[in-house]
């Protein structure tokens, strides 16, 4: 009798480690990039709004968010397998196929990016990247201007600027968007995706082994951030210079 309960203790033991057990998916740069970007888009829209004596700042922070870009292109290529493009990129077939299952409350977890999240990853970067990039070109008509400014025509800069105000009403809808669905998954099918971008772990009953990722390639991530950092620091270096109109 004292060897069968031994036994089943060992069992339940044993059992609950493995449903304690976790495994990594979302690697550190990663999860950084991810809620740097947060607070970035925050401070951006914050600067704007508080107007001119805060516009310089805005610029800063306009350098870094591209700065993340460039990071997180970077990353989807040479990044560990979740973080990826090639991950998460999809037929449109697969695409279909996921929306069609989408509300059903018992589908399996996607491990990763779901194709539909790997989209919104594509759309956030290009809505990011247009408005990091029209930002070069902006002016406010007085003090302020982009670094790029004097390449274009007052028409052309003017353009853009329209395009870098319109566009961040487009990144607010697309964010609105993103939290609506973090919200879904939370409430109807009972996956909380924030926790695990807070710490990127999952369940070991949920992520086969083979899906699991053994580490977050720090090191790897230190050169591409330093690649990414100097091509922006390269690139508001050698802007053009503004031609001296004072005689």
């Amino acid at each position: 009798m004292a060897d069968g309960q031994a036994i089943y203790v060992a069992e339940e033991k044993q059992a609950r480690q493995q449903t304690q057990a976790r495994r990594l998916v979302w690697d550190l740069p990663l999860r950084l990039f991810h809620w740097l970007l947060v607070l970035s888009m925050i401070a951006s829209y914050t600067t704007a709004k508080l107007g001119f004596d805060w516009m310089q700042w805005h610029f800063y922070l306009g350098y870094w968010t591209l700065g993340l870009v460039v990071f997180r292109i970077l990353w989807g290529f040479f990044g560990p397998r979740h973080a990826r493009f090639g991950s998460f990129i999809h037929r449109p077939s697969a695409v279909w196929l996921y929306l069609r299952g989408m509300f059903n409350r018992e589908s399996p977890r996607t491990i990763g990016h779901n194709p539909v999240g790997g989209l919104m990853v594509l759309l956030m970067l290009a809505l990011l990247a247009i408005q990091a990039t029209t930002g070069l070109f902006t002016t406010d008509d007085v003090v302020w201007s982009g670094p790029y400014y004097p390449a274009v025509s007052s028409s052309t800069a003017s353009t853009l600027s329209s395009i870098h105000s319109l566009n961040f009403n487009i990144i607010l809808g697309a964010v609105g968007l993103h939290i609506a669905a973090i919200v879904f998954y939370g409430l109807y099918k009972r996956q909380n995706l924030v926790v695990p971008m807070l710490h990127g772990h999952l369940p070991a009953t949920l992520v086969p082994e083979r899906e699991a990722i053994s580490h977050s390639q720090l090191i790897k991530a230190l050169v591409i951030s330093l690649v990414a950092a100097g091509f922006v620091y390269w690139l508001v270096a050698h802007a053009p210079v503004a031609p001296d109109n004072t005689y």
